[in-house]
């Protein structure tokens, strides 16, 4: 493999930005007198989440178009089984992969340089379209938040260090998979 990602997304409505918990946002950073208004992204590693806002969660979560999606073992069986299928098609190799009830982790590899909004999209499209077909559409129309974080892996040390953070580092998982463990249920 010549890329290894660490691909991380929530599911729709479960990390609202303001949220208590901190997020990762676009915020606004200015003074009233600035003549220009920046957006800032604040997703860069090892830097604090944005605090709590509570009158921002409570607008983003009067948006919502549905209650937000709370997944369960029966949706992280058919998730884990697709994305392990859509790997296969596109011939990447999954490390490691664990589906919470609110987002998931999963560390893979690819062969060339595929922009990493690709493939996070081809996992969640693909899994999406199952779940659908097997357990009908959410009232949101939506299973995932729009975007997730895309972390490229410099090096084998940070590969490995990734792996180790999905497979123990979870708590409360419904599934986790890697060539080596298989398939393991949470309790």
């Amino acid at each position: 493999m010549d890329r290894y990602w660490l691909l991380t997304n929530t599911c729709y409505g479960t990390w609202l930005p303001g949220s208590k918990h901190g997020f990762v946002g676009r915020v606004w950073e200015h003074r009233p007198f600035d003549p220009e208004r920046p957006r800032v992204v604040h997703n860069v590693p090892d830097t604090p989440y944005d605090k709590a806002m509570p009158g921002l969660e409570s607008a983003a979560y009067q948006l919502l178009k549905g209650e937000p999606i709370h997944l369960r073992v029966e949706h992280a069986e058919i998730i884990q089984a697709q994305f392990r299928e859509t790997a296969t098609i596109r011939g990447w190799s999954i490390l490691a992969l664990t589906i919470l009830f609110n987002h998931f982790h999963l560390v893979v590899g690819v062969e060339g340089d595929p922009a990493p909004g690709k493939i996070l999209g081809d996992f969640k499209s693909w899994a999406t379209r199952t779940l659908n077909e097997r357990l009908g559409k959410p009232p949101s129309k939506r299973w995932w938040t729009e975007r997730g974080s895309k972390r490229r892996l410099s090096d084998d040390d940070a590969v490995a260090a990734a792996v180790r953070y999905v497979l123990y580092r979870q708590r409360d998982f419904l599934v986790t998979w890697s060539p080596e463990t298989g398939l393991r249920y949470g309790s």
